[in-house]
């Protein structure tokens, strides 16, 4: 048996070059699936996506997700891309199994906790807000570290730092002053050891960064910036917490196992040669 994909429509283009197409996965023409790909709008053209793979109940465990997903390589070369990405739920242990054997390695999952009680600061810490003279200096350390954490997973500086400066200004576009954004200093007998970056969602509140400043680290001011997200979070109406951690940040990722966080997303890449 052949298993091969078919176009179900024409192939969909961008001004910027961005490209998407969607496909039946077929068995000797008999449809048993489908097929969504397309370009990474974060990093440009030459990241492609599997956006969608699905394959009918009847026929799957018989390799037709493996060979689709090798021929969306195929088709993906053909577009000039030189890495593919996908994002994969973190129950889907199938899924997950098949990515893996193809060549597919985490770069960053997403978490979440529900929120129920708030809980106390230990003592000695306590939070304020950022100030004003305070932002420039940790946003600009902010942008570096997310530069550092692409790069490190994967994605080429100059794409790197151009997606740092369009999310933090779509996420910052008033500084400290951003609607529903929260930026707390906290400080430890009277020592300022960390930050935190939280923003307030309809559906839930979101940490885009927790930072420990390197000389305090390890004295738990970590699992204490996460104890104050829980309680801003709680503050403003948000019944969960989300956050994202990059693979092999394994300290960052045990503390958020052992306040309760479970993954939900896996986010994966494979170069192309």
């Amino acid at each position: 048996m052949t298993t091969t994909l078919r176009p179900t429509a024409p192939e969909q283009r961008t001004d910027g070059g961005g490209r998407s197409r969607s496909y039946e996965v077929c068995v000797n023409s008999r449809p048993v699936g489908r097929i969504d790909l397309a370009t990474d709008d974060r990093f440009g053209p030459s990241f492609g996506r599997i956006v969608r793979l699905a394959v009918d109940e009847p026929d799957r465990h018989r390799g037709r997700g493996t060979v689709a997903a090798l021929a969306a390589e195929e088709v993906l070369r053909g577009w000039g891309c030189a890495q593919i990405t996908l994002t994969i739920p973190a129950d889907a242990r199938t899924a997950l199994g098949l990515a893996g054997a193809l060549g597919y390695v985490e770069r960053a999952r997403n978490m979440v906790k529900p929120l129920v009680t708030e809980v106390a600061l230990p003592d000695g810490s306590v939070a304020r807000a950022m100030s004003e003279t305070e932002f420039a200096p940790w946003h600009h350390a902010a942008k570096a570290e997310y530069v550092r954490e692409w790069v490190e997973h994967g994605v080429p500086r100059d794409r790197a730092e151009a997606q740092a400066e369009r999310d933090h200004a779509k996420l910052l576009p008033l500084g400290a002053a951003t609607p529903g954004t929260l930026l707390r200093v906290l400080a430890h007998d009277g020592v300022d050891v960390g930050t935190l970056w939280l923003a307030l969602r309809e559906e839930g509140a979101y940490i885009f960064d927790v930072e420990v400043d390197a000389r305090y680290r390890g004295r738990g001011h970590g699992r204490t910036l996460m104890l104050l997200a829980e309680r801003e979070s709680l503050a403003g109406g948000a019944g969960e917490l989300g956050l994202n951690v990059f693979a092999g940040n394994t300290p960052a990722l045990r503390l958020y196992e052992s306040l309760g966080y479970e993954p939900t997303r896996i986010h994966l890449y494979k170069v192309l040669h």
